[in-house]
């Protein structure tokens, strides 16, 4: 039983990371007011971003690579959700157009280069140095849930938590936190005060960009091990129901992207788990999606999110 609990917290745990950092990232996106749709396009090009840094840079960064990588791909994503800031603020732009525009733009883009770069082939190489298993010292070896939660297991989930708590104390507890959600909620009013509410939505997009970067590059670097047009495959638009159904709370945030990390590792898992097995394997890879349009559904019209949020402002003189 406690081997069976370990591979399911394990496997979700690899799967719920990127969806942790890039639905975090559309919260903070969200709180400044500007509704990005373009997740996934974002998760993409980090993922590419990442997949070509580590490819050329293993030999001088060795097992540092994944996590130098990770960081690299935010970076990448940042410059990318620049396009959707100066498309929504600056040309006023309608929110879901720009989103829509960036998630058309990324595969194509990245499938392009990726071919320029590796000879013709619709796929990067494999990816050597890669986010493995990991154990706790000491941790590993409490009784029961030293081997459920952390032997074996992936510590960029643990990063991804970590961010969540941090991403909830920014957001409630600071000065620049509820400048942010006070532009999301009333920028008219905000404005009144002395806040930048341009500056801040800029802001909230671009941290958006820099998670929502790095969930794409732990999504190749711990799942795929190479970028190719299938590696991102819905995790962005996943991330958007994760952060709608946890509220727009880091914290419930990241407890809804688990979940739905869940479902997605039970089509990978799902032949090793007892009562499971038996279970057509098209069932369980089509469960995450069929989650996400269930909570859309069920709960689109009960969570309430910022006020102000897919507003186009436009400063008062």
């Amino acid at each position: 039983m406690v081997g069976t609990l370990a591979i399911i917290v394990s496997s979700a745990l690899v799967y719920s990371a990127p969806l942790i950092f890039t639905a975090l990232g559309g919260t903070f996106s969200e709180r400044s007011g500007i509704v990005n749709v373009g997740l996934e396009g974002i998760m993409t090009i980090g993922a590419f971003s990442a997949t070509v840094f580590n490819l050329f840079t293993v030999n001088i960064f060795g097992a540092l690579t994944p996590w130098i990588a990770m960081l690299f791909g935010g970076v990448i994503g940042i410059l990318f959700s620049l396009i959707h800031a100066v498309a929504t603020v600056n040309l006023r732009a309608d929110h879901i157009v720009s989103g829509t525009v960036i998630n058309l733009m990324a595969p194509g883009l990245t499938v392009f280069l990726t071919k320029m770069i590796f000879d013709g082939h619709g796929q990067t190489d494999l990816i050597k140095a890669r986010f493995g298993k990991t154990s706790f010292p000491i941790l590993k070896d409490i009784p029961v849930l030293g081997e459920i939660f952390f032997k074996d297991t992936s510590a960029p989930a643990y990063v991804a938590v970590l961010v969540a708590i941090l991403a909830y104390y920014v957001i409630f507890k600071t000065k620049f936190g509820l400048r942010l959600r006070s532009v999301g909620e009333h920028p008219q009013a905000a404005d009144t005060l002395g806040i930048n509410v341009y500056g801040m939505k800029y802001a909230g997009v671009m941290i958006s960009g820099f998670l929502g970067g790095m969930g794409g590059a732990v999504a190749v670097q711990s799942i795929s091990g190479q970028f190719s047009i299938s590696t991102i495959a819905g995790q962005g638009f996943i991330s958007m129901a994760a952060m709608i159904f946890g509220k727009w709370n880091p914290l419930t945030v990241m407890a809804a992207a688990i979940f739905f990390g869940l479902s997605q590792s039970l089509a990978v898992i799902g032949s090793q788990i007892d009562f499971l097995k038996n279970l057509p394997s098209v069932y369980l890879q089509a469960a995450p999606y069929v989650l996400t349009v269930l909570v859309l559904v069920l709960f689109i019209g009960k969570s309430q999110g910022p006020k102000a949020n897919g507003q186009t402002y436009i400063k008062s003189k």
